[in-house]
């Protein structure tokens, strides 16, 4: 018996449309595609860059789920280029499924329906939309960043040199030892807005300057230092002041944005004034660890030969073995930190507004500064 095809797919229409209907009201969602991340708020952020390119910079918050390891990713890109792409295409989708794989059994076992993950590679290419699909797949709701982490770059370089120049800027001053972190942290904790530029860069600013808990802490690249800058300032009111202690433009390996360089210059200065004994005691109580590791002192103070030859350098050494501590510090506020700091407060930072003096640097000294102050 031969069917019209016409008449039965009349008489079935309303099963068919009962099928279509329930194919598209139940397929797993597509991702979604965004430009400005910044915009919405997401589960988790998911870079899935190799463990290299991560450590160079990352949107600030990120976790790294790679698809390719470093050496996954050296080895589909030999074969790219030495061998030929369909070849790379085959190796690289082995690994890249085995390593989804690994994540979604580890990372993504409890997660729930409602998890919704930013998602980015590199260009925003098939790194990022493999681990998207598969996400999609299980049911979640997933957003790829269009562009990769070449768009993420590109909007902190623009941001990075405009945003700065929004807001004005109130400069702390003070020789080594004036505690002029350990007040500004003060005056966060009263909401006051401080950018701390030592925290962001893991760098006390001196050749002494690696941040030390329990171990040296090495700073961060200058991409990524720009992203933690970025995300200070947008945590900002532009109607509010922002402190920050004076600095050189550059930090241990980092340098700050011209932007801001340009905007710290230009503001007014407050100078903490503290007595040299109680300058020597708040130095020996922050940088206690060089006590416990007095070779890694002497290897800092060997960077100082060329500036003030080695008959200065033995005597501080001789310091050192004598553990004559603060005829060291003193020594070296005397001969290196006190006029390398004026020189600096000269050249950049010429707009003086008042001065502070403080006694020590106890609780009730800065308390009654920060109330004269703020």
């Amino acid at each position: 018996m031969r069917y019209n095809a016409i008449d039965y797919n009349q008489k079935n229409k309303p099963y068919f449309q009962a099928i279509i209907y329930n194919y598209l009201h139940h397929m797993p969602p597509l991702p979604t595609y965004t430009k400005k991340p910044q915009t919405e708020t997401y589960t988790e952020i998911i870079d899935v860059r190799s463990p290299r390119e991560f450590s160079e910079d990352h949107i600030p918050g990120a976790i790294n789920l790679p698809v390719l390891n470093n050496s996954e990713r050296t080895e589909v890109g030999t074969i790219y280029k030495q061998i030929n792409t369909f070849q790379a295409r085959k190796v690289g989708a082995a690994l890249v499924t085995k390593n989804i794989s690994e994540h979604i059994t580890q990372h993504f076992a409890k997660k729930e329906k409602s998890y919704h993950p930013l998602v980015y590679c590199w260009r925003g290419g098939q790194p990022s939309l493999s681990m998207a699909l598969v996400l999609g797949q299980i049911g979640w709701r997933v957003t790829l960043l269009e562009g990769g982490y070449k768009t993420y770059r590109a909007y902190v370089r623009q941001q990075i040199e405009e945003l700065p120049k929004k807001f004005t800027y109130k400069i702390l001053c003070g020789l080594t030892g004036s505690g002029k972190t350990y007040i500004l942290r003060q005056m966060r904790e009263r909401g006051t807005q401080v950018l701390d530029l030592e925290n962001l860069a893991q760098h006390r600013g001196s050749v002494f300057g690696e941040e030390w808990q329990d171990k040296l802490s090495s700073q961060p690249t200058q991409k990524y230092f720009e992203s933690l800058l970025l995300q200070q300032f947008q945590s900002f009111n532009p109607n509010q002041p922002v402190w920050i202690e004076s600095e050189s433009r550059k930090i241990g390996k980092v340098y700050l944005p011209k932007s801001l360089w340009e905007k710290m210059k230009q503001a007014c200065c407050v100078d903490i004034q503290l007595p040299i004994t109680a300058r020597v005691k708040f130095l020996l109580q922050k940088y206690s660890h060089f006590i416990e590791y007095p070779d890694i002192l002497k290897a800092k103070l060997e960077k100082l030969k060329d500036r003030y030859g080695w008959e200065k350098v033995n005597q501080w050494y001789q310091l050192i073995d004598a553990e004559k501590w603060e005829l060291l510090i003193r020594d070296i506020l005397a001969n290196h930190y006190d006029p390398t700091y004026r020189k600096s407060i000269q050249r950049n930072f010429s707009n003086f507004k008042e001065m502070r003096y403080l006694y020590d640097l106890s609780d009730e000294s800065i308390h009654a500064l920060l109330d004269l102050s703020l």
